[in-house]
């Protein structure tokens, strides 16, 4: 096995393609198919599928690649530490649900660390690919968030992939509304003042169970839904259609300006915001620094 075959077989898994992971590392499209050949002879295993959609990455492909990954920056960590003709690149990647104050923390990380080269990655997603990402060592560290009510079941899957739960802050549950929304001047609202207005969520795929909905309270029946994928759309939706979601009522104007407010939500509901690591690893500089910045953005603690 051949630090080049694993940089070949992870380019083949980014793209979804033989033919596009060739033109990417400037190389022929039978070397690349050659080396994810041999590789998966050699260690017994299936890392692709092939399939007319192109390649699909197998389960017990996968985890190959979690390792493959870590592999290859410890790789490059020994040159950048011991080759005297390269510089050090930065390389840094978090997955997070849809928070504003993780954006602002990653963008002090950036300002932080900024250098001639570097390789940093930001991923909104959805839980279950959080998760996911962390497992399989696409990302260092995960933001996302647990309550009484998704507890054990998030809890059992990241258990189940040797992760573990750190928590950052608590806070009471919130509304996000338009600052024109005619309950933006209240002190707080109930649920019972929200119905008749259209609730939006983010959608989850074919996890949109209440267990990995990032709105708390998702539960309750509501008689107008709107699901998106982003968070701009979301706020568009909010302003447009005097709409609302449920959330941690941490917001950042920097990022969102004055059109989008939070307003306590009158329920015994808290959420509990921390990050999903792996199992007995410490962060690195920039995971460290991304939670530092993390704090920094919640001055007096969130809302509560």
């Amino acid at each position: 096995m051949k630090l080049q075959q694993l940089r070949y077989i992870v380019e083949v898994a980014s793209c979804g393609s033989v033919t596009e992971a060739a033109r990417r590392l400037f190389v022929s499209q039978p070397s690349v198919t050659a080396a994810v050949r041999d590789l998966e002879r050699e260690m017994g295993i299936t890392v692709f599928e092939r399939t007319s959609k192109g390649m699909v990455t197998t389960t017990e492909g996968q985890t190959f690649l979690g390792y493959a990954r870590q592999v290859l920056e410890q790789a490059d960590l020994l040159e950048e530490r011991y080759k005297r003709d390269t510089e050090p690149v930065p390389r840094f990647a978090v997955s997070c649900q849809h928070y504003s104050f993780a954006v602002n923390a990653f963008v002090d990380v950036i300002r932080a660390f900024d250098a001639a080269r570097y390789e940093f990655t930001l991923r909104e997603e959805q839980t279950h690919e959080i998760i996911e990402d962390v497992a399989h060592m696409k990302s260092e560290l995960g933001v996302l968030y647990l309550s009484d009510a998704n507890r054990d079941v998030i809890g059992r899957m990241l258990r189940a992939e040797e992760l573990e739960f750190r928590p950052l802050f608590s806070c009471a549950t919130h509304v996000f509304l338009s600052s024109s929304h005619p309950l933006a001047g209240r002190a707080s609202v109930a649920l019972d003042d929200l119905a008749g207005y259209p609730y939006l969520s983010y959608e989850q795929g074919d996890f949109n169970s209440f267990y990995f909905s990032e709105e708390p309270l998702s539960t309750l029946g509501r008689s107008k839904n709107i699901r998106v994928r982003d968070r701009a759309t979301l706020f568009n939706l909010l302003i447009g259609l005097d709409g609302y979601t449920v959330c941690s009522g941490v917001i950042s104007h920097e990022l969102n300006g004055e059109t989008i407010v939070a307003v306590p939500l009158d329920v015994d509901d808290r959420m509990e915001v921390g990050i999903a690591t792996r199992r007995d690893t410490h962060l690195s500089r920039y995971g460290e620094a991304f939670v530092e910045a993390i704090r920094s953005h919640i001055p007096q603690g969130p809302p509560s």
